[in-house]
């Protein structure tokens, strides 16, 4: 196995992605390691926020609610994911597991900010993310989730099982395509661009490519168990947890309303469905998810 590294010409031109690069090093297991990036705005001393990604995005997909978080006082912490972004990319997609995405992920909390955090998921981010807070939920003062979930098996739907067979096999993956195709508001040129820049060539969509098939939603899958003793803690989780989910996702529609019945700290909390919002919501919404975010963490006590 190789692990790539995508050339720093690729992000050249990306546009209204002005921020400084941070790297940490990560423990990959079986003697690899790789380097991950992320970016860190605002004062080093302020509350801090997560903005945690999914597939096959990077942290551009943050890049409309970064400056109205740093502005509303947040230190803000967006990671990309091994694979995925600026950060490396083994080129075996039998490499990753979704056990090891989330020892990565809290590899790069522990030594980047350890302190508690509001956290903003969405897609694989909530996958990651709420399975850490499951873990530790001392350690996240409050939540929003925009179209994700935490699954342990059960009968995925045909959508699902679509995109995840054309994710394994079909000979073009085009990733700009395919964000642009899942937002309710048109992308322009150079967007769709910056979506391709981490994907230089095949090798380097491994990640993106295994991703689908890692979601635990058939009986039997690797995460099934796991999740299944994540859900005890999730469900007692008191801190504000807010769902903005979009009204034009056809992968995850309907799925908030198991967070809102089952998770302690969504109850007493007005959630929204955004109207004109696909997929991937940060692209077509940003103001409503930042506000949303914002008034959580002013409710939690975590941001004046």
């Amino acid at each position: 196995m190789r692990i790539l590294r995508t050339p720093a010409d690729r992000f050249a031109d990306i546009p209204d992605y002005p921020f400084a690069e941070n790297w940490i090093e990560i423990d990959l297991g079986e003697g690899y390691s790789a380097r991950q990036h992320y970016v860190d705005e605002g004062d080093k001393s302020a509350p801090p926020v997560f903005l945690f990604h999914g597939e096959p995005s990077w942290s551009f997909l943050y890049r409309k609610m970064i400056p109205i978080l740093v502005e509303a006082g947040f230190r803000v912490l967006a990671p990309d994911l091994i694979g995925f972004g600026k950060s490396d990319k083994p080129d075996d997609p039998e490499f990753f597991t979704y056990e090891r995405h989330v020892d990565w992920l809290k590899q790069w909390r522990s030594a980047v900010e350890p302190r508690p955090a509001a956290l903003f998921v969405q897609d694989w981010g909530g996958l990651l993310g709420l399975r850490m807070l499951a873990h530790d939920p001392d350690l996240f003062t409050c939540v929003v989730a925009s179209n994700t979930f935490l699954p342990a098996g059960g009968t995925p739907s045909a959508a699902f099982l679509a995109w995840r067979e054309f994710a394994r096999s079909s000979p073009e993956f085009r990733i700009g395509a395919l964000l642009d195709r899942a937002t309710a508001t048109e992308r322009s040129e150079a967007e769709i661009a910056a979506y391709d820049a981490p994907f230089p060539d095949e090798p380097s969509k491994a990640a993106a490519r295994a991703f689908p098939s890692l979601v635990p939603v058939e009986d039997g899958m690797p995460g099934v168990e796991e999740n299944k003793k994540a859900w005890p803690s999730l469900a007692a989780y008191e801190g504000p947890f807010l769902t903005l989910f979009g009204e034009d996702d056809p992968i995850t529609k309907g799925s908030e309303k198991f967070l809102i019945e089952r998770i302690a700290g969504a109850r007493d909390i007005e959630h929204r469905t955004l109207p004109n919002c696909g997929h991937f919501c940060q692209e077509d919404q940003p103001e409503e998810l930042a506000a949303g975010l914002i008034a959580m963490a002013r409710k939690a006590g975590h941001l004046g």
